[in-house]
């Protein structure tokens, strides 16, 4: 079946970085030519917007801690400490993600500054409102609809403002532009395949709106973004006073 066909659903295929049994060098390099398609691709605009909403929601408080779950290497952090430089907020920025490869690239690019810390963890180990904001940049795409859920409600107990999610649009002229610009900047294997799929495991407006449904949260807002990418941007409901806050 044609590559085109297959955008219509998302793909279950796992990416070759979901392989947590594999790694070293390779994904070392991966990680590596995966911040050239962050930057050609302008990957830190949704993050951005979203933590902006949320930030301005809160009343653009002076401070703000942001958590980055998946984060790789976190090369868009950078826009984020930027930002926040920009609008004079003290920010502290946690990475986390699983693979050590993308904590020792972090702790490598971050080296020096003191506003960011790198942790191996899984999302799932997560304590309660432990950072302001929670945010995942081509994160969500790695589940299954049935996961996704789960997934967004534990993102969500893991912040104390609500969720950023900054994930890709499932298009064939998506899928064609990072098709041609894996093969063009890297001869990786994990560029190569994962690059396209993530394209095709990434979401319609449709798959929005069922994640929507399912989580039923006000203030649920979904933005379509440059370069073929969506901004979701999912506020925590705070209990009412003297309520218990829901399992």
């Amino acid at each position: 079946m044609p590559p085109f066909d297959r955008l219509r659903r998302r793909s279950p295929e796992a990416e070759y970085m979901d392989d947590l049994t594999c790694g070293g060098a390779e994904l070392t390099e991966a990680l590596r030519h995966l911040r050239r398609l962050n930057r050609l691709f302008a990957a830190s605009g949704p993050t951005l917007y979203g933590i902006e909403k949320l930030w301005t929601a809160a009343g653009k408080p002076p401070e703000l801690s942001v958590l980055d779950i998946g984060s790789g290497s976190g090369d868009v952090n950078r826009h984020v400490l930027r930002w926040a430089d920009d609008r004079k907020i003290r920010v502290t920025v946690t990475l986390c993600d699983i693979t050590e490869e993308a904590c020792e690239e972090a702790r490598r690019m971050f080296r020096g500054e003191p506003r960011v810390e790198i942790r191996r963890v899984s999302l799932f180990e997560l304590p309660e409102g432990c950072a302001d904001i929670v945010t995942g940049t081509q994160f969500l795409h790695h589940f299954s609809p049935d996961e996704l859920p789960g997934v967004v409600r534990t993102m969500l107990r893991a912040s104390r403002l609500g969720v950023a999610v900054n994930d890709i649009h499932r298009h064939w002229l998506a899928w064609s532009a990072v098709w041609l610009a894996s093969r063009v900047l890297s001869g990786n294997r994990y560029i190569r395949h994962d690059g396209p799929l993530s394209v095709a495991k990434g979401f319609s407006p449709e798959d929005w709106s069922v994640l929507g449904k399912a989580l039923e949260t006000p203030g649920y807002h979904v933005s379509w973004r440059p370069l073929f990418r969506y901004a979701v941007v999912i506020p925590r409901q705070q209990p009412d006073a003297g309520t218990e806050p829901k399992p």
